[in-house]
């Protein structure tokens, strides 16, 4: 779906509903945090973090926990959250195990009452303001980041605090894409952004700087799309701002693997998986399709993923028996769609059993691991009201809501498309972007977007290979200019190596 659409409808919507969400002021709490000066732990000698630092000039140092503010960006999930809490709980053992009195640990998910705060740059302001006078740094991960906390302390160290610093695992785009709007085109690789699952660290001068910018120029894109990317490009300013400083330090590699001695993060979990895989039974899926794309999407469809789902159906504009296609009575739009998902979400809740706790709805063009999704959904409880996918954002540095973007595939518990139905939040016309309004529905309910990095709105090229080496991925999007079927047995199929029409095939990942 087009980003500058869904612009233009949300303008149109704007004007005729009557739900429209204005973030309440960003608010974080404070906690209290003093450190014994003399309790300063054993010095270490650190790697050199900067190829122009010379070999012999490694300096010997210390940081205090109560300078560095740990930010974890949580989701309320019942899922998320109690991983979020694990972290927070090992940071403060080691903290504890220091003799150090306890550092500031955050929640993201819990600094503030809307789903805007992961967006992060609103949240500048509070973090200046209640932080900037003890701190040094704010670190950012993610819930299964692991942080060896000795080495943070000592890699941080490396650094002086009262400079501006971005540092982060650097990663950067191999040829421009779209999800970046074709930025630096000429020449992708000259800019660097963080992969959040390493961790990343803002001094706090930067932070300062950050806020009095927001203050006096709030953000202007109307769309988050890419979070590390936007965050990369605000604080660069074309130029006036600091690159990203790369630190070998942070790191993805899995906590056991060999390579991970002189980390001070790593990254544990590549595919959740809580216990058994849902059943097959137990995950209902829709493609969306019309006439037109019978002939060339379905059956990339039919040769790839559709013998993995049990439950299967395809909607369109036409009711074609050698497929089969179900015509819900809805007219074909070129985009949109919105008439035709609410239609597959009424089918469901009627029509399909109701033992049946998943629903995905997912493009003809997608290209999803069933398989693999089966494994995810038993990290979640179907009995809560549940919208995975990949998240985007409409408007949320003043006000707005997340969406799940379409292309990458929409998952329901049966009880979000339950409680969905039962409000009078419906598209305002049947080509509105159905993405964005089930998006702007849920946030009126009160019900949270879950993000998933495993679920993506475009190709596998579209995305740095540094991003996607620490994923076991659910889902890519389009078939522009690829061959699907060799992205599919590539990057989703249960194996690499797969039999296809009766002969065994495998692709490197390296030649997509």
């Amino acid at each position: 779906m087009s980003r500058e659409l869904g612009c233009k409808r949300w303008l149109l919507f704007a004007a005729c509903a009557h739900l429209f969400f204005l973030l309440p002021p960003l608010r974080t709490r404070a906690f209290a945090v003093s450190v014994n000066p003399e309790g300063a732990e054993d010095e270490t000698e650190l790697p050199v973090l900067q190829k122009s630092e010379k070999s012999g000039t490694i300096k010997k140092t210390s940081r205090e926990l109560k300078e560095i503010v740990f930010i974890i960006q949580s989701q309320s999930n019942s899922f998320h959250s109690k991983k979020a809490e694990d972290l927070k709980r090992d940071i403060l053992k080691q903290a504890a195990d220091l003799g150090k009195e306890l550092p500031t640990v955050l929640l993201i998910h819990q600094m503030d009452g809307h789903e805007g705060a992961w967006t992060i740059l609103p949240l500048m302001r509070d973090f200046s303001v209640t932080y900037g006078r003890n701190s040094s740094w704010i670190f950012f991960c993610e819930e299964d980041t692991r942080i060896q906390v000795v080495k943070l302390l000592e890699t941080l160290g490396r650094f002086d605090g009262s400079k501006e610093w971005f540092l982060g695992k650097a990663l950067y785009d191999e040829e421009s894409t779209i999800i970046h709007h074709y930025a630096f085109a000429e020449n992708p690789t000259v800019f660097k952004f963080p992969d959040f699952a390493a961790g990343w660290a803002l001094s706090i001068p930067l932070v300062k700087k950050l806020a009095k910018k927001l203050k006096s120029e709030p953000l202007k894109s109307d769309f988050t799309i890419d979070l590390k990317h936007e965050i990369a490009l605000y604080i660069w300013q074309k130029g006036e701002g600091p690159h990203l400083t790369p630190v070998p330090e942070f790191c993805t590699d899995d906590e056991n693997s060999y390579k991970v001695d002189h980390c001070a993060t790593t990254f544990s979990n590549f595919l959740p998986l809580c216990g058994e895989p849902v059943k097959k039974e137990d995950v209902f899926v829709a493609v969306k399709t019309c006439q037109k794309f019978h002939g060339d999407r379905i059956p990339v469809v039919k040769q790839t993923w559709e013998r993995e789902a049990a439950l299967i159906e395809y909607y369109s504009d036409y009711a074609d028996i050698s497929i089969p296609t179900i015509d819900l009575g809805i007219p074909n739009t070129d985009r949109g769609h919105c008439g035709k998902t609410f239609a597959i979400l009424e089918r469901f809740l009627n029509h399909s059993s109701p033992r049946t706790p998943w629903l995905v709805i997912v493009d003809d063009d997608t290209l999803i691991s069933i398989f693999r999704l089966r494994k995810l959904l038993s990290c979640y409880d179907p009995n809560e009201p549940v919208f995975l996918g990949e998240r985007y954002g409409y408007g949320l540095g003043t006000g707005g809501y997340s969406y799940i973007t379409g292309g990458g595939g929409m998952v329901f518990s049966r009880i979000a498309v339950q409680k969905l139905l039962a409000s009078k939040c419906r598209c305002y016309s049947m080509d509105a972007p159905d993405d964005m309004v089930l998006g702007m529905c849920f946030s009126g309910l009160g019900i949270p977007i879950t993000h998933s990095p495993l679920f993506h709105q475009a190709r596998p090229m579209d995305y740095p290979k540094g991003y996607l080496s620490h994923q076991i991925p659910v889902s890519f999007h389009k078939h522009w200019n690829i061959d699907p079927v060799k992205i599919y047995f590539t990057w989703l199929a249960p194996n690499t190596e797969e039999s296809l029409n009766g002969k065994k095939v495998g692709y490197n990942r390296e030649d997509l």
